[in-house]
């Protein structure tokens, strides 16, 4: 198994990367999370349903899912706004669909980042129409300067610069997703 230095100075090759939070502070705030949502949800855990939204988010909804201390449902989305690109291309496109229904459901979805805000925007409301009992948003990380739409993050890991960030899920053309701490590609 690699270290996360060893991961780090593979990585590299492909260009230097600059940490932003290591592996120690994103454990610390998703138990946290995992905390004040426990306390949130207590009285409808038994209607508590986890949506992650593939493919940044699976990490953070793996470790943010055992940080709750409540009975739950998981369910999966996929939704493309990226492609290979480091930019978000304005077009929101739903790429899996649900497998279940979330009608009565609580409805947390999860996000790796909000960036623009168009696809939370975007998934909040297709969402709605679903007849959720309540839609609620925590996402790891938010870049409040690349907003282009106001969406209200219910629980938040952590904001970060208006850079292309990687790991922890996160990726850049489909790669970097494995590293243990969040970081960006320092000639990007």
């Amino acid at each position: 198994m690699l270290s996360a230095e060893d991961k780090h100075r593979i990585f590299a090759s492909e260009g230097p990367i600059e940490q932003l939070l290591s592996a120690e502070q994103i454990a610390a705030r998703v138990a946290e999370l995992g905390r004040q949502i426990t306390e949130d949800y207590r009285e409808h855990a038994e209607d508590l349903m986890l949506l992650s939204v593939l493919k940044g988010s699976i990490l953070f909804v793996a470790d943010l899912c055992r940080a709750i201390s409540l009975p739950l449902t998981m369910e999966f989305i996929g939704i493309a706004s990226y492609g290979d690109e480091t930019r978000s291309s304005g077009v929101v496109q739903i790429t899996a669909d649900l497998t279940r229904p979330i009608e009565g459901k609580h409805v947390l979805i999860v996000e790796d980042i909000i960036d623009t805000g168009l696809t939370a925007h975007y998934l909040r409301n297709n969402l709605r129409t679903r007849n959720p009992a309540s839609v609620k948003l925590c996402s790891l990380l938010h870049k409040p300067e690349r907003a282009e739409r106001e969406v209200e993050i219910d629980y938040l890991g952590f904001t970060v610069p208006d850079k292309f960030v990687l790991g922890y899920g996160l990726d850049v053309a489909q790669q970097f997703r494995n590293l243990p701490y969040i970081g960006y590609l320092t000639n990007a």
